[in-house]
């Protein structure tokens, strides 16, 4: 199987206090709000995508079971969306009564969708979050603002539209989430995009780790991974019996189809 996602030499950069193999962009947490814990959390990031052996981010948690649950049985990461539109939608004022207690056990990934800038600044600063997903219609000059906080995000890029590679290269994000474009919607459709699309981002020189997102499920698992070579999975609808709860006989089939996977 050929190395996943990214080149190791373009990828690879200095972030304070941590050698990172994985993330592409320089972060300087120095001056960031979230610095005591910021060393756990890098750590939790830098596994996630590596691109030594495939991860599994479960998006869409909106109660304290499942997120308890998916940090026990060994999920990398866990996605909650603070998008109102959502039909995952789970209000700040409820995360805050679960996400804490989950620092240092999972990554923490919020989820916005043209949100004002403010939200996942403060949400981080809580300590709510460790990572910003960005799914909607952001800019260049939006993400620089965040990445200037000195705060790693993932830009998601809707595929299907003859996307350029070298448009997405300018988010300059901590890593990009590939996902099923659909005009005026912004992820949860359960479409699939082309996994060999993903590929021609993975061979790109210079990108970030690419994570691929879009109608995954237990049964097509193994194959979007081994033709993509994506350093990891976002599943939703594909990890859940009703949206918003999640489907644990389903997570434990593809944490093990990714346990069965070649390095």
């Amino acid at each position: 199987m050929l190395p996943r996602s990214s080149n190791p030499d373009c990828i690879h950069s200095r972030i304070l206090g941590h050698e990172s193999q994985n993330l592409n962009t320089e972060i300087d947490l120095r001056h960031s709000p979230f610095n005591l814990h910021h060393r756990a959390m890098l750590r939790l990031l830098d596994s996630f995508l590596s691109p030594n052996r495939a991860s599994l981010k479960v998006c869409g948690v909106t109660t304290s079971d499942d997120a308890n649950e998916l940090a026990r049985v060994g999920v990398s990461a866990l996605g909650v969306n603070f998008w109102p539109q959502s039909k995952r939608y789970c209000p700040p004022e409820e995360a805050r009564q679960f996400l804490p207690a989950l620092s240092e056990r999972i990554l923490r990934v919020g989820v916005f969708v043209n949100a004002d800038l403010d939200l996942p600044c403060q949400l981080h600063a809580e300590g709510l979050i460790d990572v910003a997903q960005f799914h909607g219609d952001e800019d260049y000059s939006y993400c620089e603002r965040y990445s200037r906080e000195g705060l790693p995000f993932f830009k998601a890029i809707g595929v299907g539209d003859g996307s350029e590679i070298s448009t997405a290269l300018r988010y300059n994000a901590t890593a990009l989430l590939l996902d099923a474009h659909a005009p005026g919607l912004y992820g949860g459709t359960g479409r699939t995009i082309d996994w060999n699309t993903a590929a021609s981002f993975v061979e790109e020189k210079s990108a970030p780790p690419i994570i691929l997102a879009g109608g995954i499920t237990v049964e097509n698992a193994a194959e979007s991974l081994l033709t993509s070579r994506a350093c990891a999975l976002d599943i939703a609808s594909g990890a859940e019996s009703t949206p918003g709860i999640k489907d644990f006989g389903k997570i434990s089939a593809l944490l093990e189809i990714l346990r069965s996977l070649p390095e």
